[in-house]
């Protein structure tokens, strides 16, 4: 019972042990979280800025290149009146005066030139990165796309349908087949009353000869000075003189006999007489 007790009171001892310690650990975090609160209320904390996007920095460094180049447009308007001013003014200090001002508008001019040539290469730079970054993006979507299509390769070609035996066998059915199907068609297109003993040769011949005729025939004709007849524009028919319509026949002048008293009803007129009258 004593060995019971002393290890029951021991493990007591240890849970209060470290329950202490936990709750001494959270005391000093909160008061280490208010304390670090009170010194950024104090001192400020230090605000992270974002890095600009590399298209932001061409559009910004673009913005400037136009400004220092309306600036050298204005720079040039202003040699321009300096150097007119210079041809009507007389040797003397007025004209040193304004060509001093020209010399200092030269210098402004030479500085803008020197920005912009540096903005110009800047923008070379970012434009390169750019191009680089997004071929890199471009070759991991490439990469990505062709391992997802070789995974589904190797799942259809896992299938029955490509097994190479089975389509080699299918090939050899196929062209079984077609050379059946060719002899079937030329057995269909045999000719059933076509002589036995006739020979293609001699055939050929006799379209040969018939060829040299027509040659012959048509260089007499050319050489008689006719047209040959596969060349001639025959008149064609006359067409058929239409004869003119005569004049319609009168109506019949005489009456049409009556009906009977005893076909037609009271109120009704009778069908001849009707006729008679139209006409």
């Amino acid at each position: 019972r004593t060995n019971l007790f002393e290890k029951v009171s021991f493990f007591f001892f240890l849970f209060f042990r470290r329950h202490l310690v936990l709750t001494t650990i959270r005391v000093l975090d909160r008061q280490n979280k208010l304390s670090l609160t009170k010194m950024k209320r104090l001192f400020g904390v230090k605000k992270t800025v974002e890095a600009p996007s590399l298209e932001e920095t061409t559009g910004k460094l673009d913005a400037r290149a136009q400004s220092i180049d309306q600036k050298i447009k204005l720079i040039d308007q202003q040699l321009a009146k300096s150097r007119d001013q210079i041809k009507k003014i007389r040797p003397g200090p007025s004209q040193d005066a304004v060509k001093k001002r020209a010399l200092i508008i030269l210098k402004q001019k030479k500085m803008y030139e020197h920005q912009r040539d540096q903005l110009y290469s800047q923008q070379y730079n970012v434009d390169s990165v750019a191009f680089a970054t997004e071929n890199a993006k471009a070759t991991v979507d490439t990469v990505r796309a062709m391992k997802a299509a070789s995974k589904e390769l190797k799942t259809q070609f896992k299938q029955k349908e490509f097994d190479i035996d089975k389509i080699d066998s299918l090939n050899d059915q196929m062209a079984d087949l077609l050379e059946y199907n060719e002899e079937v068609q030329e057995v269909l297109g045999q000719s059933y009353a076509t002589p036995e003993d006739i020979d293609e040769d001699g055939l050929m011949d006799e379209l040969d000869a018939l060829e040299l005729d027509l040659e012959e025939d048509l260089e007499n004709e050319i050489g008689n000075g006719e047209i040959p007849s596969y060349l001639r524009d025959d008149p064609l028919p006359a067409a058929p003189e239409e004869k003119p319509l005569g004049a319609m026949p009168n109506a019949p002048s005489e009456k049409v006999p009556e009906a009977p008293a005893h076909a037609t009803n009271a109120g009704e007129v009778p069908p001849q007489k009707e006729t008679a009258e139209k006409v």
